[in-house]
């Protein structure tokens, strides 16, 4: 039987676990974790066989072992392990920033059976509660092996994860923390500092805040995230943000010396660069900032407009994750925003309202 562990069995764990044992029945899962309610409810749900209140001889003949604890942990949970690994265990991890764990892997003798994982999903919920198995479908699962490990080793874990119906990508671990550093944690610190901004130099009455919607709402909503996990992410991949905040601080003071300047030629250059290098990037899978599902439609201002369009989609069973009437909508077609919890209900609402003679917007 095969038998897969994980340490850690929160967001990320537990819908990898979900999504093993949806694909893979027959497979024995088992899991430690620092909370017992939640190895309870993991066990009382199916989605774990054997729950361990420690690091022990349960995790003997595991063919994968997944950290998915923080980093810090992480590093103390690997010596933990060292006496119940063999030859064909895989040891891989989940987190967003590599080079901390590569190299206490390195210290450690660990390289032959180490390959890192960060599955580029996620949500503004946390914990194994709000853990699903579709999180990773369609995710960019990006691996990091080892200098020794086998390439074997390495197509295995690359084809485990595509039959989770994720899509692998094989990087350096080095290269995977500034990309990442550059298109996910520079992205979280400028909606951070932007919405500090606006807090800061808002007027009394607070228009601002009252005001803001439609772009602003959208480029800044990663601003909700977790703030101690991205305090750890800046920590963890300090080096790499220096450089790439070095780098983007060179672009803005470029835009005030073009708009100091009034050079019209290179303001408009620069808007139409980045027009055409962010159309051209590909959609329909998952990157490392998750995507909102959602469409934009007109409604009629008269009593339950809204409430009219709830019961058609609920009638349908699609679920609504928010919803609300835009009032700024100098960047936004559509009076009413719909939000879904996956692709698949967004595209059905969509279908759903137009037959229905709605005007519906998506993008």
């Amino acid at each position: 039987m095969t038998k897969i562990g994980f340490i850690g069995l929160g967001l990320i764990g537990g819908s990898i676990a979900k999504a093993i044992r949806q694909y893979y029945p027959d497979y024995q899962i088992i899991a430690f974790d620092k909370s017992k309610e939640t190895l309870a409810l993991a066990v009382q749900e199916g989605t774990i066989d054997i729950s361990c209140s420690s690091i022990d001889e349960n995790f003997k003949n595991c063919r994968y072992i997944f950290l998915c604890a923080p980093v810090s942990y992480n590093n103390v949970y690997l010596r933990q392990l060292v006496p119940f690994l063999d030859e064909q265990t895989i040891l891989t991890d989940v987190g967003s920033v590599k080079t901390a764990i590569h190299k206490e892997i390195i210290a450690l003798g660990l390289e032959e059976h180490f390959i890192g994982g960060h599955p580029m999903a996620g949500s503004e919920k946390s914990g194994f509660v709000n853990s699903k198995a579709l999180l990773i479908e369609n995710a960019y699962f990006i691996l990091t092996p080892s200098a020794k490990v086998s390439k074997e080793k390495t197509e295995a874990y690359e084809q485990f994860v595509a039959s989770l119906k994720a899509l692998p990508i094989i990087l350096d671990y080095e290269q995977h923390d500034f990309i990442t550093g550059a298109i996910s944690h520079l992205p979280h610190i400028i909606a951070s500092s932007l919405v500090n901004f606006v807090k800061k130099n808002d007027s009394d009455d607070g228009l601002m805040r009252l005001l803001a919607a439609g772009g602003f709402k959208d480029i800044t909503r990663i601003a909700s995230s977790s703030p101690v996990m991205w305090q750890q992410i800046c920590l963890w991949n300090k080096d790499n943000l220096l450089e790439i905040l070095a780098r983007y601080m060179e672009l803005l003071q470029n835009a005030d010396t073009l708009i100091r300047n009034s050079d019209e030629e290179k303001l408009y250059h620069m808007f139409s660069s980045s027009r055409d290098y962010r159309n051209s990037m590909p959609e329909g899978s998952g990157g490392p900032i998750k995507k909102a599902f959602a469409i934009y439609c007109d409604i009629i201002d008269e009593a339950g407009g809204i409430a009219t369009i709830a019961t058609i989609l609920a009638s349908n069973n699609i679920s609504i994750k928010n919803i609300g009437i835009i009032h700024n909508r100098e960047f936004e077609e559509g009076v009413l925003r719909i939000e879904f919890y996956e692709s698949d209900a967004s595209k059905r609402a969509s279908e759903l309202l137009q037959k229905y003679r709605y005007v519906v917007y998506e993008r």
